[in-house]
């Protein structure tokens, strides 16, 4: 399946893919949200769907998608987990997972306007394949990790490379502003996806590509990630983890290449369908 939610901010109602159209599951699943993989939601929405009695409304064309998952108890993520993007930032390769975290707060659609923090000078894109906890995981054997895994979606883990590097502290300030996670459009659940480790990735800039690589170049996979965040924390149904980013991010040119107002970022992975953001600066 592929699961979207679509409308206004604040008002958003989930909906679901069927042969490229997009349909309105509203009266059958409040949200996909925690309570939604809790309660093996997918399950019951797959049942929903055999019934030859149900109708379907199609949504118009227009109207707002929104993040495919309602916002998560956290947005965990993984930094330098491709070789070539940690040389290019000049970082180690990493021995074990780096985690940081993006706030929940950052959430929004994969087509509205990414908004440049007030007093920024380096906010950065970053094409990432994420994917969404179904149940609770603690302490999770790697060979059952996947049992975890409700589907995967598309993230651009935005960074604002001065509060992140510069500023002391914890990554999670210069990757946690307003509009910092994109996500979606669609949630796509793991049957749909043959071999989710060999996914090509791109990300453009005002039509000029700066990323192009494949997940087959993650360092650590979904299984691994699972695995390991589990031991260090609770993973909660509807939870998004997102993987890491490859090289060609603007902090990687020399001289850096940030993000100003106007600028236009297309991304996508394949089987995971496509974003488009504006960047427009901050206003009140």
């Amino acid at each position: 399946m592929k699961l979207f939610r679509f409308g206004a901010i604040g008002e958003e109602k989930p909906g679901i893919c069927i042969d490229e159209k997009m349909y309105d599951v509203s009266s059958y699943v409040q949200d996909y949200n925690e309570t939604f993989f809790e309660k093996d939601g997918l399950s019951a929405l797959t049942e929903t769907l055999k019934d030859d009695k149900i109708t379907l409304t199609e949504i118009p064309s227009g109207v707002r998608i929104a993040s495919c998952v309602a916002r998560p108890s956290k947005i965990v993520c993984i930094g330098l987990n491709f070789a070539d993007h940690a040389r290019e930032t000049g970082a180690e390769i990493p021995k074990e997972p780096i985690i940081f975290f993006k706030s929940t707060t950052a959430l929004s659609g994969p087509n509205d306007n990414v908004i440049i923090p007030k007093n920024s000078v380096k906010t950065d894109w970053e094409v990432e394949l994420a994917f969404v906890i179904s149940k609770k995981a603690q302490y999770v054997e790697e060979e059952n990790a996947m049992d975890y895994v409700a589907g995967y979606c598309l993230h651009n883990d935005l960074s604002e490379r001065e509060f992140q590097l510069e500023r002391g502290g914890n990554w999670s300030k210069g990757k946690g502003c307003d509009t910092f996670a994109p996500l979606g459009p669609f949630l796509v659940t793991k049957d749909e996806i043959e071999n989710v480790n060999n996914l090509k990735m791109w990300l453009n800039v005002n039509d000029k590509q700066f990323q192009i690589s494949n997940t087959d170049q993650l360092i650590f996979k979904i299984p691994t990630l699972v695995s390991y965040l589990s031991h260090f924390m609770t993973l909660l149904p509807g939870d998004v983890i997102s993987t890491g980013t490859p090289h060609g991010v603007g902090l990687g040119f020399k001289p850096p290449i940030y993000l100003k107002e106007g600028d236009v970022m297309e991304l996508g992975i394949d089987g995971l369908g496509t974003q488009k953001q504006k960047a427009v600066n901050y206003s009140k």
